[in-house]
Protein backbone atom coordinates (compact mmCIF):
# COMPACT_ATOMS: atom_id res chain seq x y z
CA UNK A 1 0.00 0.00 0.00
CA UNK A 2 2.77 2.37 1.09
CA UNK A 3 5.22 1.54 -2.02
CA UNK A 4 2.06 2.42 -3.91
CA UNK A 5 1.93 5.63 -2.98
CA UNK A 6 5.58 6.63 -3.28
CA UNK A 7 5.42 5.26 -6.79
CA UNK A 8 2.52 7.54 -7.58
CA UNK A 9 3.96 10.43 -6.08
CA UNK A 10 7.47 9.76 -7.85
CA UNK A 11 4.80 9.21 -11.16
CA UNK A 12 3.42 12.23 -10.78
CA UNK A 13 6.42 14.11 -9.96
CA UNK A 14 8.45 13.24 -13.14
CA UNK A 15 5.50 14.23 -15.22
CA UNK A 16 4.59 17.37 -13.72
CA UNK A 17 8.66 18.42 -14.29
CA UNK A 18 8.35 17.32 -18.10
CA UNK A 19 5.05 19.04 -18.26
CA UNK A 20 5.79 22.33 -16.55
CA UNK A 21 9.75 22.55 -16.52
CA UNK A 22 10.67 21.69 -19.92
CA UNK A 23 10.40 24.05 -22.58
CA UNK A 24 10.74 22.84 -26.14
CA UNK A 25 10.44 25.51 -29.14
CA UNK A 26 12.15 26.92 -32.19
CA UNK A 27 13.65 30.05 -30.04
CA UNK A 28 14.36 28.25 -26.77
CA UNK A 29 14.71 24.41 -25.26
CA UNK A 30 15.70 23.16 -21.58
CA UNK A 31 13.98 23.13 -18.63
CA UNK A 32 13.77 25.49 -16.15
CA UNK A 33 15.44 24.38 -12.82
CA UNK A 34 13.24 26.26 -10.09
CA UNK A 35 10.65 25.17 -11.64
CA UNK A 36 12.02 21.59 -11.11
CA UNK A 37 12.44 22.39 -7.63
CA UNK A 38 8.97 23.86 -6.72
CA UNK A 39 7.40 21.02 -8.03
CA UNK A 40 9.43 18.48 -6.19
CA UNK A 41 8.88 20.63 -2.71
CA UNK A 42 5.14 20.38 -3.31
CA UNK A 43 5.06 16.90 -4.41
CA UNK A 44 7.43 16.50 -1.07
CA UNK A 45 4.70 18.33 0.92
CA UNK A 46 1.58 16.48 0.28
CA UNK A 47 3.25 13.07 0.56
CA UNK A 48 4.43 14.26 3.98
CA UNK A 49 0.53 15.44 4.69
CA UNK A 50 -0.28 11.98 3.50
CA UNK A 51 1.72 10.48 5.41
CA UNK A 52 0.91 12.06 8.68
CA UNK A 53 -2.28 11.68 7.78
CA UNK A 54 -2.35 7.48 7.80
CA UNK A 55 -0.20 7.62 10.99
CA UNK A 56 -3.00 9.88 12.88
CA UNK A 57 -6.00 7.35 11.57
CA UNK A 58 -3.76 4.47 12.49
CA UNK A 59 -3.25 5.50 15.90
CA UNK A 60 0.15 7.04 16.06
CA UNK A 61 2.73 5.06 13.90
CA UNK A 62 4.73 2.11 15.10
CA UNK A 63 3.25 -0.46 17.03
CA UNK A 64 4.72 -3.40 18.82
CA UNK A 65 2.64 -6.79 19.43
CA UNK A 66 4.61 -9.26 22.08
CA UNK A 67 3.71 -13.17 21.30
CA UNK A 68 4.94 -15.41 24.28
CA UNK A 69 4.37 -19.13 23.77
CA UNK A 70 4.51 -21.39 26.80
CA UNK A 71 5.02 -24.88 26.55
CA UNK A 72 4.59 -27.79 28.69
CA UNK A 73 8.08 -28.50 29.44
CA UNK A 74 8.45 -25.39 30.86
CA UNK A 75 10.01 -23.33 27.94
CA UNK A 76 9.13 -19.87 26.99
CA UNK A 77 9.48 -18.34 24.10
CA UNK A 78 9.11 -14.81 23.34
CA UNK A 79 8.62 -12.45 19.99
CA UNK A 80 8.17 -9.17 19.71
CA UNK A 81 7.09 -7.28 16.16
CA UNK A 82 7.13 -3.90 15.11
CA UNK A 83 5.34 -3.13 12.81
CA UNK A 84 3.46 0.37 10.56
Amino acid sequence: MIGGFVASLIVFAVGAVLDFAVTVSPYQHGFNIRTVGLILMIVGAIGALFCLIGMLVSGGGWRRRRTVVHDDRGNVVTREDTYI
